[in-house]
C-alpha cells in the first residue's frame, strides 16, 4: 500500500513517498521536490565475520536520462561514480553514521538514484532526507530521522531556503545541512567572506526546517514503519575494565603523554601487549579471557583516560585549549615549479604545488545540469606513508576527493575572476606526514603556493580544524586538533577563511548533536586561531609576487572583431595551426571574439599577437602601408597590405604624371609602399603611390608638362638604353624588393 507526505518548503511541495517502488527493500521511498526525483533504498544484511567496526556503504548515482541526456563518451552508459556523486555519498553517510546503537554491526548498504531533474533543485538535497526516511520506515535499528536543508544568501544579504542551483552559483552562500529534532550534526559550507554571526542566522534557521523535515518522515513511520530490529546491548566487562584501569591506567597515561606521534604510538602498544600476554598468555591450557576483549577493553580506557585528561585543561601533548601547534611555512620550495609551499604544523606536513595552465586545461564538467568548466582545480592526496603505514595506492579515495573539494571551496572566494587572471589553475596537496588537520594545512599550503606563482589573491586564506570533548554539562572545545583528538573526541569541526571572514567550513558530530552556543564558542575560537595562523603566513610571504615563474606560460588577451575570427582560424584551422606553430604558443577563439594567448615566454605570445592583429586588422585612411602586389588590371593593381585585404591602386595614382598601363609601374609580386586614402561604405580600400611624394603631386597639380606615354618597345625599365630617364617629377618608381 502507498502512503505519502508532503508540506510547503520554500514555496515548493516536498513529497516522500513509500510503498510505491522497492518493496523488498528493508526501507524504500520516493522523494520529489518541485520536477526533481530521486529513489532511497536502505537494506540491512548479516553482520559480516571478524569485523569490529559498523559497516554502513552508501552509493549515489544520478542517471543521465533523469535530465534527458545521453552520457558521453565511447561506452555511452554511466561508469564509475563522478567527484560530484561522491561528494554527495559523504553527505548522506556523515550525519546517519553516527546514529546506530552502539555494538550493532549489521551490514547497512543505501542506495540513491537520481529520476529525474529539474536543473533547478540539486538532487543531492533529495537523496539525504530520502536516505533518512529510508532508513526511518525500515526495521533498521536507525536512531534519527534527520532533515537536511540547504541555504543560500543573495549579494543583499537575503537569506534563502533551498536556493535553486542558479541561485546557488551568483549567491555568497552555499549551505548543507543536517540535523535531529534536537541537534545540528553535520555542515557542508562554501561561503564569500562571511562572518560569523551570518553563519550562525543561517544555521538557526535552517534547524527550523531541519525540524518541518524530520516531523514528516515521523509521520511517515506511523503510517508505513516497520517494528524496529532490536539491538542486544554489547556484553558488560565492567569488572575487568575496572580491574585493567586500576592496574595499568597510571602506565598507560604516561605512555599518551609521551611526545610524538610515532613514539606515543608505540609506548601505548607496548603497554596494551603487556597486558594482553599477561591476561591472555600464549600456550594456556584454557584461556580465561578472550584477547580480543582485552585489547577492545584497552582501547576503551585510552580513549577514556584521553577525554579526562582534556578535561583537566591539560591536552596529551602539553598544550591549553586554544593553543597552536608550532607552525613553520617555506615558499618557492621546488624549482622548476610554478609555485610552491612547505606548511608544517606540528607533525602534519603539507607540500602544496600550484600549476597555472591555458584556458584549453579547463576542467569540462558534464553532469545533470548543462556542461561548464571548473577553472581552479584542487586535488588532495593523503598516501600511507604520511602516517606510517601502508596500503595500496589505487587512486583517490572519497576521504581525499571531499578534502579536495573543502579545500576548493575554501580558495574559490579569493582565487581571481577569470577576467583579470585568465589562468586555469591547479593546486596540488601532497601531505607527506599527518597527525590530524592536513585538509586546513591544504589550505594554508596552497594560499602561499598561490602567492608563490603571483596569483593576485586580495588575502591569504588559513584553516583549522576544532574539536569537541563532552563530559556531562562541562565541554572543552580544542583548536587546532591532533589525531588522537579528533579519533577520541566528539566534534571535528573544520572553518577556512581570511581576515574577513568564512569561506568554507565542515563539521561532523560524532555524539547526537550540538548545541547552538557550542557552535557559537567554537566559532569564535576558530576565528582567533586562523588569524593567529594568517599572521605567521604573512610573515613568510605578506602578499602575492609581482611576477610568475619563467616555467609558467604567459599569456595576451584582447578582442578582434567577432566577423573576422575566420581569417584567423582559416580554412579547416590551417591559419591558427601555422601561427601557433610558429611561434610555439597556444590560441583560443571565443564567439564574442575574445583571443587568449599562451606561450613559453612573452617573445611568443607578443609575435602571435602582432600576426593576429594583422590578420583582423582595419584599414586607416592616411596610414602607409607596405604591401605585395597581387594583381595587374589595365586600370591599376590590386596590393595586399594586410593579410586576406587588398586595395586597388589606380592608374591616376601610380604617379604624378600619366600612367598609360599599371604595368609599366609596378611588377606582379612586388613590395611596395602605398598610402590608404579611402575606405568605401563597401569595404573597397583604394590606395596611392603617389600621395608618398608630395612635391611631386603638388607639382602635377600646378600643370606641369605631362610626360609622354611610355612605349612598350623601349626595351624594358629602369634606365635601361633606349628607355630614357625617369626623373623624381613622375613620382619615382618604389624600390623592388625581390
Amino acid at each position: 500500500m502507498m502512503h505519502f507526505v508532503e508540506r510547503e518548503i520554500a514555496g515548493r511541495l516536498l513529497r516522500i513517498e513509500a510503498g510505491k517502488v522497492g518493496k523488498q527493500a528493508s526501507g524504500a521511498v520516493l522523494v520529489r521536490y518541485g520536477d526533481t526525483v530521486v529513489f532511497c533504498a536502505a537494506v540491512m544484511g548479516d553482520p559480516p565475520p571478524d569485523k569490529d567496526f559498523f559497516p554502513l556503504t552508501v552509493d549515489y548515482r544520478e542517471k543521465t536520462y533523469a535530465a534527458g541526456k545521453i552520457p558521453g563518451g565511447f561506452f555511452k552508459r554511466e561508469g564509475r561514480p563522478t567527484a560530484k556523486e561522491i561528494l554527495t555519498m559523504r553527505l548522506i553517510d556523515r550525519p546517519v553514521r553516527p546514529l546506530f546503537p552502539d555494538g550493532f554491526k549489521h551490514d547497512i548498504s543505501i542506495s540513491c538514484i537520481v529520476l529525474s531533474a529539474d536543473k533547478q533543485n540539486d538532487p543531492d538535497l533529495l537523496a539525504m532526507i530520502g536516505s533518512s526516511a529510508a532508513l526511518t520506515i525500515s526495521e533498521i535499528p536507525f536512531l534519527g530521522p534527520t532533515g537536511s536543508v540547504k541555504f543560500g544568501m543573495t549579494k543583499d544579504g537575503e537569506l534563502k531556503v533551498n536556493p535553486t542551483i542558479a541561485e546557488v552559483d551568483e549567491g555568497l552562500l552555499d549551505l548543507a545541512m543536517s540535523g535531529t529534532r534536537d541537534a545540528i550534526t553535520m555542515l557542508e559550507c562554501g561561503a564569500r567572506e562571511l562572518s560569523e554571526a551570518q553563519i550562525l542566522a543561517a544555521m538557526e534557521r535552517g534547524h527550523e526546517v531541519i525540524r518541518e523535515i524530520v516531523a514528516m518522515q515521523e509521520d511517515l513511520q506511523r503510517l508505513c514503519g516497520k517494528p524496529k530490529f532490536e539491538v542486544a546491548p554489547p556484553e558488560s566487562h565492567n569488572d575487568l575494565y575496572r580491574e585493567l584501569a586500576a592496574k595499568f591506567g597510571n602506565e598507560l597515561r604516561g605512555a599518551i603523554r609521551t611526545p610524538g606521534k610515532l613514539n606515543r604510538k608505540k609506548a601505548e602498544e607496548a603497554v596494551v601487549e603487556r597486558v594482553v600476554a599477561e591476561y591472555c598468555p600464549e600456550g594456556a591450557a584454557e584461556q580465561v579471557h578472550d584477547p580480543l576483549v582485552v585489547a577492545a577493553i584497552m582501547e576503551d580506557l585510552r580513549k577514556n583516560l584521553e577525554r579526562e585528561q582534556i578535561m583537566t585543561g591539560v591536552r596529551a601533548d602539553g598544550r591549553g585549549y586554544r593553543d597552536i601547534r608550532q607552525i613553520t611555512c617555506e615558499v618557492g620550495v621546488l624549482p622548476r615549479t610554478h609555485g610552491s609551499s612547505l606548511f608544517t604544523r606540528g607533525e602534519t606536513q603539507a607540500l602544496v604545488v600550484v600549476t597555472l595552465g591555458t584556458e584549453l586545461d579547463e576542467q569540462v564538467i558534464d553532469g545533470l545540469n548543462d556542461e561548464y568548466t571548473e577553472r581552479l582545480l584542487v586535488h588532495y592526496d593523503f598516501p600511507a606513508f604520511s602516517v606510517g603505514e601502508t596500503w595500496p595506492n589505487r587512486g583517490p579515495k572519497r576521504r581525499e576527493i571531499g578534502h579536495g573539494n573543502l579545500a576548493r571551496r575554501a580558495l574559490e572566494a579569493i582565487v581571481p575572476q577569470d577576467d583579470s587572471f585568465p589562468y586555469t589553475i591547479r593546486v596540488n596537496s601532497d601531505i607527506l606526514e599527518s597527525n590530524g588537520s592536513s585538509s586546513m594545512a591544504t589550505v594554508c599550503g596552497a594560499s602561499l603556493a598561490l602567492m608563490d606563482a603571483g596569483v593576485p589573491l586580495g588575502r591569504s586564506v588559513a584553516g583549522i580544524a576544532m574539536g569537541m570533548v563532552k563530559d556531562g554539562d562541562k565541554i572543552a572545545v580544542l583548536s587546532d586538533i591532533q589525531g588522537s583528538e579528533d579519533h577520541n573526541g566528539d566534534l571535528d569541526f573544520k572553518v577556512a577563511g581570511t581576515d574577513r571572514g568564512i569561506t568554507a567550513m565542515q563539521l561532523d558530530c560524532k555524539v547526537k548533536g550540538i548545541s547552538f552556543a557550542v557552535l557559537a564558542e567554537a566559532l569564535e575560537q576558530a576565528r582567533q586561531g586562523r588569524l593567529q595562523v594568517l599572521d605567521t603566513m604573512g610573515a613568510v610571504l605578506p602578499q602575492p609576487r609581482d611576477h610568475h615563474s619563467p616555467f609558467a606560460p604567459r599569456v595576451e588577451r584582447f578582442m578582434i572583431n567577432p566577423e573576422k575570427i575566420g581569417l584567423v582560424i582559416g580554412p579547416s584551422g590551417k591559419t591558427i595551426r601555422k601561427i601557433q606553430e610558429d611561434t610555439s604558443t597556444t590560441i583560443a577563439v571565443v564567439d564574442e571574439g575574445r583571443v587568449s594567448i599562451w606561450g613559453p615566454s612573452q617573445e611568443s605570445t607578443l609575435a602571435a599577437r602582432k600576426i593576429v592583429e594583422a590578420l583582423v586588422e582595419e584599414p586607416e585612411v592616411g596610414k602607409i602601408y607596405t604591401g605585395k602586389v597581387t594583381s595587374i588590371k589595365d586600370f591599376g593593381c590590386f596590393v595586399e597590405i594586410i593579410p586576406g585585404q587588398e586595395g586597388l591602386v589606380h592608374v591616376s595614382e601610380m604617379a604624378s604624371g600619366y600612367v598609360e598601363h599599371a604595368s609599366d609601374v609596378v611588377a606582379l609580386g612586388d613590395e611596395i609602399s602605398v598610402k590608404c586614402i579611402a575606405v568605401g561604405d563597401d569595404g573597397k580600400i583604394k590606395l596611392s603611390i603617389k600621395a608618398l611624394n608630395p612635391e611631386a603631386q603638388a607639382e602635377g597639380q600646378a600643370g606641369g608638362p605631362p610626360r609622354p606615354p611610355r612605349r612598350h618597345d623601349r626595351g624594358g625599365r629602369g634606365g635601361r638604353e633606349g628607355g630614357g630617364f625617369r626623373g623624381h617629377d613622375r613620382g619615382g618608381r618604389p624600390e623592388r624588393r625581390r
